[in-house]
C-alpha cells in the first residue's frame, strides 16, 4: 500500500426486518445522552453493555499501566494464539465514546476479535475522558501509548516498524491525531492508521449531518453534547489538529490509511471528505463505504455487516503490516 491512490469500495448490505427491528431497538434504548450529566451518560451506557462472549479468541490479554503527560495510562495488551513471536505487528487502539464514555472494558471483546482476525498484538488505551480533561488530553494519552509501544516493542514481542494506530468513532479522531502528532514531534510513524466511522472535525454542516441530524442511533444534537465535554468553553485549540485532523495544514506524509464509514451516519460525510484529503496529499487510502450502516455498526458482532466489515478491514491491515501476504 505504498503507491498513492484511494480505492473506495461501496459494500451494499441487504436490509431486512431483522436489521429494522433491531436499529429500531438501538435507537430507542439508547440513552439521549444531550440531556445528562457525563457522569449519569457513562452510567447509562455502562448498562447497555454486552457480556464479551469471546474470551478465547486471544491466547492472553494482560494489563499495564505506561507513562503519560499526566500520570500513568492504563492499557490491556492483546496476543494472538499461536506461538509466542519476537517480531509481530501490533495496533495501538483508541476505543470510541464521544470523548466522555466506554475504556478497555467496553471494547474488550472487539479488541480480542481485532486481534485474532489481524494476527497483530493489540494495546488498547484507556485515555483521560472528558469533561474532566479536556482536549487534547485524550490525545496525548493516545500518543503517548503508541511511543511506548514503540520503545517497548522487544518486551511486548512485536515490530516497531509495523504498528499501526487505530480507532473507531472519538478514538478514530484520536488515532488520526495521533498520526499527525509523529509526524509533527518526530519519531517514528505508525505503520498505518485504521479509522471506523471518524469523528473529524466539530462544524456539524456537511450533508449528512443535516440528513441525519435525527438519527438512526448517533444524532447531531448528541455529537455536539459529546463536543462540549471534549472542548469546553474554548472552544478549537491551538494547533488546531490536536483535535481537528482535517484541519492541520497539510497531511502528506501521513501513513497509509483504511477509512470505514456508515451511510447513515451524521458522520458520513467527514469520514469521506478525511479519506479525500488524505488521498490528495498523496497518502495511500482504502475506504470502504456501507451506505446502508448506521454509526456504531462494526461493534454490533451479531450483524452481518460488521462480519463482513470486519473481516475485510482484518484483510487489509494484513496488507498493511505484512505486505510479503499478498497484493
Amino acid at each position: 500500500m505504498s503507491d498513492p491512490t484511494m480505492r473506495t469500495h461501496v459494500h451494499r448490505t441487504q436490509v431486512d426486518d431483522y436489521l429494522r427491528d433491531m436499529l429500531r431497538e438501538l435507537d430507542a434504548g439508547f440513552p439521549r445522552v444531550e440531556t445528562m450529566t457525563a457522569a449519569a451518560a457513562r452510567e447509562a451506557v455502562a448498562k447497555r453493555r454486552m457480556p464479551v462472549n469471546n474470551a478465547g479468541d486471544v491466547r492472553s490479554a494482560v494489563d499495564h499501566s505506561v507513562p503519560g503527560p499526566a500520570g500513568e495510562i492504563p492499557v490491556r495488551v492483546y496476543h494472538p494464539h499461536g506461538e509466542p513471536l519476537a517480531d509481530r505487528p501490533a495496533i495501538v487502539f483508541c476505543h470510541g465514546g464521544g470523548f466522555v464514555f466506554c475504556g478497555i472494558d467496553s471494547h474488550d471483546g472487539f479488541c480480542r476479535a481485532l486481534a485474532r482476525g489481524s494476527q497483530a498484538v493489540v494495546v488498547s488505551v484507556d485515555y483521560r475522558l472528558a469533561p474532566e480533561h479536556r482536549a487534547p488530553a485524550a490525545a496525548l494519552d493516545a500518543f503517548a501509548a503508541f511511543r511506548w509501544a514503540a520503545e517497548h516493542a522487544a518486551d511486548l514481542g512485536i515490530d516497531a516498524a509495523r504498528i499501526a494506530v487505530a480507532g473507531d468513532s472519538a478514538g478514530g479522531n484520536l488515532a488520526a491525531v495521533v498520526a499527525i502528532l509523529c509526524r509533527e514531534r518526530g519519531g517514528a510513524l505508525p505503520a498505518g492508521q485504521l479509522l471506523l466511522y471518524p469523528v473529524i472535525d466539530p462544524s456539524f454542516d456537511t450533508a449528512s449531518y443535516h440528513r441525519y441530524a435525527a438519527g438512526p442511533f448517533n444524532t447531531r444534537a448528541a455529537m455536539q453534547w459529546y463536543w462540549r465535554q471534549y472542548l469546553g468553553d474554548d472552544g478549537i485549540v491551538d494547533p488546531p489538529y490536536l483535535v481537528a485532523p482535517a484541519r492541520a495544514a497539510s497531511h502528506a506524509g501521513l501513513p497509509p490509511a483504511v477509512i470505514v464509514t456508515a451511510g447513515e451516519d451524521p458522520l458520513h460525510g467527514e469520514g469521506c471528505d478525511y479519506a479525500r484529503r488524505l488521498h490528495e496529499a498523496g497518502v495511500q487510502v482504502v475506504h470502504r463505504d456501507f451506505p446502508d450502516m448506521f454509526h456504531g455498526f462494526m461493534t454490533i458482532p451479531s450483524l452481518a455487516a460488521s462480519v463482513l466489515a470486519r473481516d475485510l478491514i482484518y484483510g487489509d491491515l494484513r496488507m498493511l503490516l505484512d505486505p510479503r501476504s499478498g497484493s
